[in-house]
C-alpha cells in the first residue's frame, strides 16, 4: 500500500478537521459526540466541566449544558468508565466485557491478572452488591454493602475503597452501569436496566470498528502506542499508512480527510481536549509545549492552574490563564500567553472567543489591560 507523504501542515489540518475544530461547526451535541466517539468526564471545573467545555469549543455559545443532561437522561448518551459515549456504541464493548476474566483472551498482563484475582476473592461482596441493586437500585456507592474479604490496596487515594473499586471492575464485567448522578454522586444500577439491548458485536470486529472510529475522530494517529486502559491513543491497522515530514516513524491516516479544503478558526480548548490529549503527538505535529499545571505549586506554573490551549487555524499558538468565578459573577482572565506574538487578526479572533466563553458562562469578563504576555 502506498504511504501518504504529508507535511506537518497537512497533518495538523487533518487533525483539526477530524476534531470538528475548523470553521464548519457541527449541527449539535449528538453530532459532536458521535464524531468524537466520547466526551471525557473530569471533576475539575475551573472554567466549566470538561464535557461541557469540549462541546462549547465545537458548538459555541448556542450549546447549553442542559442538552447533555437531557441526552444522558434519555439514554441517547451513556457514561462508561469516565467517558460519555453514544449509547449505540455499547455494542462494541459488550463482547470484551463478557470475557473480562480472560478465559478466552489468552495470557493477561500481570496487572490484569491481579485485578481479576482480587474480584474473584471478593465474589461474595460482588453478589451482595448485585442483589442490593436488583432490589432497590439505583443507589450511590455509600449505600452498597462492603463485605469484601480482601481490601483494595493502593498507595493512592483509592486505598481501602473496596466498594467503589469493585464497582469499577463490575463495569468492566458488564454487570453494573451508571444510571445517572445525584448532586454529583454517581448512581449505580444493574447494567441490564441501563444498556441498550442491541446485538453484541464480536470482539475482534468490535476492536476493528473502534480503531476505525478513533482514527476518524483523530484524523491521524500512531498504529501502536503505550497501553492506555480506558481510551487508547493508537489505532492499529485502521486507515492507511502515512509519513509526516520531519517526524520519525509511520502514522495511520483517515483517507477520507486527505486533500480536503481547510478553513480554520480560533478556539479555546480544554486541557483534556482530544486534539492535545496525546502530548507526544501534540509536540510532533503542532510543535506545541503544554502541561496541565494544577498539580504544581503556584510559583512553578508557567501558564496557570488550568490554562486553556489556544488554537488559531491549524496552529496552537498560546494558552489562556482564566478562572470562572461564579460567586463574583466574572470570568477572570489573568494572562493570554502567546507562544509567538499574535498578529492583529489572531488577537481579535482570540478576544472574540474569550468574550463568547464569558457569554456562554453567563459571566462578566474581567480582562486586565496587561493580560497579554509573550
Amino acid at each position: 500500500m502506498t504511504v501518504h507523504e504529508l507535511s506537518r501542515l497537512d497533518a495538523r489540518r487533518i487533525a483539526v478537521r477530524a476534531q470538528l475544530l475548523d470553521r464548519s461547526r457541527p449541527a449539535g451535541l449528538l453530532d459532536v459526540v458521535r464524531r468524537l466517539t466520547l466526551l471525557q468526564i473530569d471533576p475539575v471545573a475551573a472554567i466549566a466541566p470538561n464535557a461541557d467545555l469540549v462541546a462549547w469549543s465545537r458548538l459555541g455559545s448556542s450549546y447549553a449544558p442542559a442538552e447533555l443532561d437531557t441526552a444522558l437522561a434519555d439514554r441517547q448518551l451513556l457514561e462508561l468508565r469516565a467517558m460519555i459515549r453514544p449509547s449505540e456504541d455499547l455494542a462494541l464493548y459488550c463482547a470484551e466485557m463478557a470475557h473480562w476474566d480472560g478465559a478466552e483472551l489468552g495470557d493477561l498482563p500481570g496487572w490484569r491478572t491481579s485485578r481479576r484475582d482480587w474480584v474473584r476473592a471478593n465474589d461474595t461482596c460482588r453478589l451482595d452488591i448485585l442483589d442490593r441493586l436488583g432490589s432497590t437500585g439505583p443507589l450511590p456507592s455509600r449505600e452498597l454493602p462492603d463485605t469484601c474479604k480482601v481490601p483494595w490496596q493502593s498507595t493512592g487515594w483509592t486505598n481501602n475503597r473496596n466498594v467503589t473499586q469493585l464497582l469499577e471492575h463490575m463495569v468492566l464485567r458488564g454487570e453494573v452501569a451508571i444510571a445517572g448522578r445525584r448532586a454529583g454522586d454517581r448512581l449505580w444500577d444493574l447494567a441490564a436496566r441501563i444498556y441498550p439491548d442491541d446485538p453484541v458485536v464480536p470482539r475482534d470486529e468490535a476492536l476493528r470498528i473502534r480503531n476505525e472510529r478513533r482514527l476518524r475522530a483523530l484524523g491521524i494517529a500512531r498504529a501502536r502506542g503505550p497501553e492506555c486502559p480506558v481510551e487508547p491513543a493508537d489505532v492499529g491497522e485502521a486507515g492507511e499508512p502515512a509519513a509526516v515530514e520531519g517526524v520519525k516513524g509511520t502514522w495511520r491516516v483517515d483517507p477520507a480527510l486527505l486533500g480536503q479544503p481547510f478553513s480554520g478558526r480560533a478556539a479555546l480548548l480544554s486541557p483534556f481536549d482530544r486534539l492535545i490529549h496525546d502530548r507526544k503527538r501534540t509536540v510532533e505535529l503542532f510543535e506545541f509545549d503544554y502541561q496541565l499545571e494544577m498539580y504544581k505549586p503556584a510559583a512553578r506554573r508557567r501558564w496557570g492552574y488550568f490554562a486553556l490551549p489556544i488554537l488559531s487555524g491549524d496552529r496552537l499558538v498560546g494558552k489562556l490563564d482564566a478562572t470562572a468565578d461564579h460567586k463574583a459573577g466574572v470570568l477572570r482572565v489573568s494572562a493570554i500567553h502567546q507562544d509567538q506574538p499574535f498578529g492583529q487578526a489572531v488577537a481579535a479572533a482570540v478576544d472574540d472567543e474569550i468574550r463568547d466563553l464569558a457569554h456562554w458562562l453567563e459571566l462578566d469578563l474581567a480582562l486586565p489591560r496587561q493580560a497579554r504576555r509573550g
